[in-house]
This record gives structure tokens, C-alpha cells and sequence, in this order.
């Protein structure tokens, strides 16, 4: 599909190569126009640049790891309104619990978009990102 003014920009935020071209290659065949960053750090900036429409975002990252970057959006007065996936192995109750420890989950930070544990099932990813999208 060709790229348009109004192309959606969404972000990978990955550590794993394979991840983020699997992500890549899912987004650009459904239309979208896809970010990718290997860490926190990275992530946080090209959101900023890019203010992106949607962030996929690995919860377990080597460094400042995904819940670090997830506060830093919410701490953002405009990219605490981009919708989150957060991508995990680890089971969406523990990940529930480290946001509670951090102090994500008050007030002031709302729950993700949407919670996907790895490896994505192709078609339900894809779903989820369309609905976050529309």
C-alpha cells in the first residue's frame, strides 16, 4: 500500500531484531507506517520526534526497561493520548502488579491500550492495532 499524508505512524519499541521486523513487516502490509527503536531510550525520543499514532511497546528491555517508558509518556502532555500496546512474556497479572509497585495504575497513569503477551498471534495483534488505530 502506498504511504499517504494520512498514514497512521506507529512505533516498535524492541529490544528483540526479530520482533520488531516481524512488527515491521505486519504494520506495512496493513497499510501503516512503521517506527522501530531497540530500547526505552530511544523509543522516548523518537516519540517525541515522530508523535507517533499508536507505540507497541516490550515490556522487559535490557536498561530502562518498558514500564520506565510507558511513565515518561504519561508524564508527556501530548503523548499520554497515544494509545499503548505493551508486549510481554511475562503474563499480563505480573505485569499489572510491577505498573502497581512503580505507581503506574494511580491516577495519573491509566492502563495501556491494550496488553499482548508474546510471541503475538499474527491476526490478533493486528486486530488490536486496528482498533487502536480507528
Amino acid at each position: 500500500m502506498p504511504m499517504t499524508e494520512a498514514t497512521k505512524k506507529v512505533l516498535v519499541v524492541d529490544d528483540e531484531m526479530n520482533m520488531r521486523l516481524f512488527l515491521k513487516t505486519l504494520l506495512e502490509t496493513s497499510g501503516y507506517e512503521p517506527h522501530l527503536a531497540r530500547n526505552a531510550r530511544e523509543g522516548l525520543e523518537l516519540a517525541w520526534e515522530l508523535k507517533p499514532d499508536l507505540i507497541v511497546l516490550d515490556v522487559m528491555m535490557p536498561g530502562e526497561g518498558g514500564l520506565v517508558m510507558y511513565q515518561g509518556l504519561q508524564e508527556d502532555e501530548e503523548l499520554k493520548k497515544v494509545p499503548v500496546i505493551m508486549l510481554s512474556a511475562v503474563g499480563a497479572d505480573t505485569f499489572s502488579h510491577a505498573l502497581k509497585i512503580m505507581g503506574v495504575g494511580h491516577a495519573s497513569y491509566p492502563d495501556p491500550f491494550a496488553y499482548v503477551q508474546k510471541p503475538p498471534v499474527p491476526d490478533e495483534i493486528k486486530k488490536i492495532i486496528d482498533h487502536a488505530l480507528a
